[in-house]
């Protein structure tokens, strides 16, 4: 916007308004007012945004003096970013406004510091939970905390605190809590899984009579293992299953049937692990919450969804849905929710395994006004995916809503699955 006593933002040519952005508050890069000026190795400094992307892109070398960046650490110019917010205020007449103080990332000597701490087997159990506490925290911040905790280093220590031998399960919560905001890897979740003492550990915790928070804590940590095959293990073990469904039926904590719908969704992409799940409940249990997720937990809703769709394929999986009373209506609710595409696809495929073979369930679902929502869903530009189980659907539902002659016919609506 330009102008006299309007709004200018950083981001605007200035100098065309009247108002000279003073060289030194440039970024060499953008060109543009900095805001949250850095300096690098060399002695140039940046705003930090711009020479992230710089690095990111595979640079090596200072943009300005072309000189290796031998250290990649970014130091906050605080003399620089007081005085650009000095000149903003004196500007303010102008229509500039002051650039917010940034928050800063994480500072890595503080990381080791609260990572000591908390592996100290010497200090006092007090000072280790709240330096695991305060590490969590950090990583709960931001996604460059995360980046910045992320080492090797960290991770290692954490798991030693979460499953060393010198055990205290209630540091073991902690660690585990802090250790599912970061990343680890294949190797790393391979390791835990590799373990059976340490897993019987996390399904003492995640089953047994300990806090919701903790059990929470180690859904979490669950949920993040990416190696398929430390899923399909943990997954199978007595009483994991058990300890999810339980979280997705906590009554009053809307965190826990979060983190439990996670943790079924990603233990049930192994296929070996659905026949458990069902047996544990988790059709039931994740069908019974639909009616309580919004469009605004869009990416739990499409998780939740999923799984049902995943448990309707496998033995006793649509009879258990199907025992809920009201999940018909709640599988077409989420289609007519248009919460995302993916969402309505899974649940479209849960009701293509639900009401097959089922008059009643058929006409359930046309009552419930899912034919208008597929014909929609079909003709939205949806994935197609999507389109190919809502065709589906239209024509298993055609004996308790005949379609007309035209449509029946028509290739757009009635593809085969």
């Amino acid at each position: 916007m330009r102008g006299r006593g309007r709004s200018v933002t950083a981001a605007e040519p200035l100098d065309l308004v009247g108002v000279q952005i003073p060289h030194n508050f440039r970024c060499p890069i953008s060109l543009e007012l900095m805001k949250d000026p850095v300096t690098v190795s060399t002695g140039q400094t940046y705003d930090r945004s711009s020479i992230e992307s710089w690095v990111a892109m595979g640079n090596a070398t200072c943009p300005v003096t072309r000189a290796p960046l031998a250290d990649l650490t970014l130091i906050p110019n605080h003399t620089v970013r007081h005085l650009i917010q000095e000149w903003c205020v004196a500007h303010r007449s102008d229509g500039v406004e002051r650039i917010p103080t940034p928050k800063q990332p994480a500072d890595p000597a503080v990381v080791r510091l609260l990572l000591a701490q908390a592996s100290a087997a010497e200090a006092a159990k007090e000072t280790r939970i709240a330096a695991l506490r305060r590490i969590r925290s950090l990583a709960r911040e931001s996604e460059k905390n995360r980046a910045v905790i992320s080492t090797h280093e960290t991770r290692s220590a954490l798991m030693e605190i979460a499953f060393g031998e010198d055990l205290d399960l209630e540091l073991a919560v902690e660690a585990m809590g802090a250790l599912a905001m970061l990343q680890m890897t294949d190797s790393e979740s391979k390791a835990i899984a590799g373990r059976s003492d340490w897993i019987v550990r996390l399904s003492g915790i995640l089953n047994g009579n300990r806090s919701t928070e903790a059990r929470i804590s180690v859904a979490a940590l669950i949920e993040g293992m990416r190696s398929p095959e430390a899923r399909a293990i943990i997954g199978g073990a007595a009483g994991v299953m058990e300890g999810m469904v339980a979280l997705v039926e906590e009554t009053g904590n809307s965190r826990a049937v979060r983190v439990g719908i996670r943790g079924l969704f990603s233990l049930c992409l192994a296929k070996e692990n659905r026949g458990m799940a069902v047996a544990a409940g988790a059709a039931a249990a994740i069908v019974r919450r639909l009616g309580e997720m919004s469009c605004g937990e869009k990416g739990d809703l499409e998780r939740a969804l999923a799984t049902v769709e995943l448990l309707c394929r496998g033995e006793g999986g649509r009879e258990a849905v199907v025992g809920v009373e009201g999940a018909v209506s709640w599988l077409v609710r989420a289609i007519a929710s248009k919460a995302s595409d993916r969402a309505a696809e899974h649940a479209a495929g849960a009701l293509v395994a639900v009401v097959g073979g089922s008059d009643e369930l058929q006409r359930e679902a046309v009552a419930a006004g899912v034919v208008a929502q597929l014909l929609v869903l079909v003709q939205s530009g949806c994935s197609e995916r999507a389109r190919r189980k809502a065709q589906t659907l239209l024509k298993i539902l055609q004996p308790a809503w005949p379609l007309p002659e035209s449509m029946a016919n028509s290739d757009d609506f009635l593809q085969p699955f």
